[in-house]
């Protein structure tokens, strides 16, 4: 039950989202009965108890999944569209509900949360209207001798598994594409927030989505339920949002069913700044790359390199956006920045900015912890951090912005592409020329040129390197979802 330390309206919001598991169309509680508390952020008070699922729970998700499988692909495209359509009226009108629901769970303030919901709602109604434009193609055989002809089919039964830092636009940007292509699929959304995926399915069940297409098991221990599910013959595909390290480990348990996977992993993003930048609109991108969601996202700004020319100004003009902003429970009015998602990411962030102190760096604001309750790291700039400094090397994960000088572009590329990593960069400049050479060169998938925003329900996001590959969003995300079959017709020759 939620404390006593909620509002009415807070307990109300948490209570109307159903805390059981959602397989084959209905809401059960665990096997055994086993649950999860599910905090808040802000205070380190539980908000709730959710169940947790056990392999057998997890077994039953997927025979629901199959069962329902061939009945769902023969539904008509048009049918599958207007069931994400209903969806997304229903999120529309549930958006302020929603959005407190995310604060409470994950931290972030409203704002964010708002912003997050019509972010994660415009693939909902993307993929809404790309469900009638799966096409395949008719040609002459090169020789003239017969035909060829390709339809694209949906690849079957589908495996979820969402990150906790976005929890309602994760979870649309795998299930919208799938619904859409006629998948089914079993979703295990992050242990510590839930809660808006279990209220996104409430709402594809009230839009009419048929029992079984979508299931949703929650679960303490990720491995214990999905591993088995990797591994058995009937799931096709598996697409994770999370961690490198872990990525790795889903990649080698997909091989043995050689499974069609994708894969969203980690970070480490350079915001490059040149001489030429117009820099009030270099830091207005600085503060969205980097502050958004607290900085704890994979897109997140992680290294500034500013031309040597700019480096001081830019840095103290940021510092000075970033001290302004308040700290505070993000239901509270003008909060700026929620706390971050548990004790030890802030433990974890304190010891990089530790490391960079040490190594010589200078703190133009911020530094540490923010007094709690609740688990809040002050927005920080740091200055002269050194080569070799853990914030530079490792995906920060918080709101930390380390600020490093270069001379040339050439020195600017190779220290922007000096990471495993390779998701996204930004790049300021405003010379045409030199944009279009350093975007060509940076080992990215995706490159926000004089923005600090690359989202977008139709653009493909994805990484190279060890950043993952496969793409979610446009017609890339709907390909994830669809496998090829050829026809060779001995016809017209």
């Amino acid at each position: 039950m939620p404390t006593s330390a909620l509002t009415s309206r807070e307990s109300a919001v948490v209570e109307a989202v159903p805390h059981r598991l959602y397989i084959g169309g209905e809401w059960r509680d665990a096997e055994g009965g086993g649950t999860i508390d599910v905090e808040d952020p802000s205070t380190g008070q539980p908000l709730c108890a959710v169940a947790d699922a056990s392999l057998g729970d997890a077994k039953a998700a997927l025979d629901a999944a199959c069962a329902a499988g061939e009945a769902w692909r023969t539904t008509a495209p048009r049918e599958r569209g207007e069931v994400l359509r209903r969806a997304y009226e229903l999120i529309v009108e549930r958006t302020d509900d929603i959005a407190l629901l995310m604060t409470l769970e994950m931290g972030k303030p409203i704002s964010e949360s708002k912003a997050e919901i019509a972010y994660a709602n415009n693939f909902v109604r993307w993929y809404a209207e790309e469900a009638v434009r799966i096409n395949g193609r008719f040609t002459v055989n090169e020789s003239g001798a017969g035909r060829v002809l390709t339809m694209k089919q949906a690849i079957g039964p589908c495996l979820f598994i969402t990150p906790w830092n976005f929890p309602l636009a994760m979870g649309t940007r795998k299930i919208a594409p799938a619904i859409a292509a006629g998948c089914t699929m079993v979703v295990k959304p992050a242990k510590q927030t839930p809660l808006c995926m279990l209220a996104l399915a409430q709402i594809l069940e009230e839009a009419g989505l048929p029992g079984g297409v979508l299931n949703v098991i929650t679960a303490e221990k990720s491995g214990d339920t999905m591993a088995p599910l990797i591994a058995d013959p009937r799931a096709r595909k598996l697409s994770f949002t999370g961690s490198t390290a872990v990525g790795k480990t889903l990649i080698k348990q997909a091989s043995e069913q050689v499974l069609k996977v994708s894969m969203e992993l980690g970070g480490n993003a350079p915001f490059v700044v040149f001489g030429d930048a117009d820099l009030d609109a270099a830091v207005d991108g600085a503060m969205i790359a980097k502050m958004r969601n607290m900085g704890e996202a994979c897109t997140s700004a992680n290294r500034f390199i500013v031309h040597e020319s700019v480096a001081e100004a830019f840095a103290d003009k940021l510092a000075q956006r970033m001290g302004a902003l308040t700290v505070a429970r993000g239901t509270e009015d003008g909060a700026d920045v929620g706390p971050l998602i548990n004790a030890d990411a802030v433990q974890e962030i304190g010891a990089m900015v530790k490391d960079a102190v040490d190594g010589g760096a200078r703190v133009l604001t911020g530094g540490g912890a923010v007094d709690g309750p609740g688990h809040f790291f002050a927005p920080t700039v740091l200055a002269e951090v050194a080569p070799g400094a853990r914030v530079l090397t490792e995906e920060i994960f918080g709101p930390v912005a380390p600020v490093v000088a270069f001379s040339d572009d050439d020195e600017a590329i190779a220290m922007a592409n000096d990471t495993e990593y390779g998701l996204v960069a930004y790049v300021y400049t405003r010379d045409l020329d030199r944009a279009f050479r350093v975007v060509e060169r940076l080992e990215t998938g995706m490159i926000g040129l004089n923005q600090g925003m690359v989202s977008n329900a139709g653009a493909p996001f994805g990484g190279v390197k060890q950043s993952g590959f496969g793409r979610e969003g446009g017609a890339e995300g709907m390909e994830e979802y669809l496998e090829t079959k050829y026809v060779a017709l001995n016809v017209g020759g």
